[in-house]
């Protein structure tokens, strides 16, 4: 009887371990959206989890997440915003995001010659003298593409380069302390998560603007479901494949993910 009891007792204690787990995994937050008016129907994405929710009147959502969760926040008079969700926001169960109004620019006007697209040549054109650069004073610098805030952060959180004060060991095969301590903390992973979330979410943008109003028109849908549909469409693991090359294959994917999308759609209603 006592073996039998122990064994009771242990299944009982498996069993709270779990849900202890489980129940800390997933946190219910509650959000604010901050912005200057017009605080209702803001999309917010847990694309980590595939959960969706928008705010009331007052910017309020409620949405499950945990730890290293990516948050999207979209709307048409607001700049997308992304956020990675902290220990702080698990702590505190609460998340507040501030939002940036589009603001319309004025197209450009070009006054003059027109450009080539050669550097060297339009330069020549211009009639106007060049300034001085790096190359004329004999010093080396950079002429790649320049990074993201991101891109910025995450060089420097797994730059294993040593450096003065911050090296692990004291010979030439030492490394960044500092890398070595953000490979520990997850800092390093959630910094390379953001920078592909955003290169994601940059792709997903310049798509909609070349392409959406050509593909709407073979292919309708209601004006609030056009910016979802774009989501849909960048949560696919192969988007990036399919949309970063010719308009061809990109609208071929656009029309196999439409045909998704409708029929979930009609599976809601």
């Amino acid at each position: 009887m006592k073996k039998v009891r122990r064994i009771k007792e242990y299944y009982v204690l498996i069993f709270f371990f779990f849900c202890t787990v489980l129940s800390a995994q997933n946190t219910k937050l509650l959000g604010r959206v901050e912005a200057e008016d017009n605080l209702e129907s803001i999309h917010v994405i847990n694309k980590s989890k595939n959960l969706f929710a928008t705010s009331n009147k007052l910017g309020v959502f409620k949405i499950e997440a945990e730890k290293n969760d990516t948050l999207v926040f979209s709307s048409i008079q607001y700049r997308p915003k992304t956020i990675i969700i902290t220990q702080k926001h698990i702590t505190t169960k609460t998340v507040k995001v501030k939002l940036e109004q589009y603001v319309n620019e004025l197209q450009e006007v070009i006054v003059g010659n027109t450009l080539t697209g050669d550097l060297t040549k339009d330069i020549a054109n211009a009639g106007t003298k060049r300034d001085i650069n790096f190359y004329d004073l004999g010093i080396p610098g950079y002429t790649g593409k320049p990074k993201t805030q991101s891109e910025r952060r995450l060089q420097e959180a797994s730059d294993l380069t040593p450096k003065a004060g911050g090296s692990l060991g004291g010979f030439g095969g030492s490394v960044s302390l500092i890398a070595v301590i953000n490979a520990i903390s997850g800092r390093t992973k959630m910094l390379k998560k953001r920078v592909a979330l955003e290169a994601n979410t940059a792709l997903m943008y310049k798509v909609k603007s070349r392409l959406s109003e050509s593909f709407f028109n073979d292919n309708p849908l209601d004006e609030d479901k056009r910016m979802d549909f774009f989501y849909f469409c960048a949560e696919d693991k192969d988007f990036t494949k399919k949309c970063s090359g010719s308009d061809l294959i990109t609208l071929e994917f656009m029309k196999e993910k439409y045909i998704k999308y409708k029929e979930n759609l009609n599976s809601k209603e």
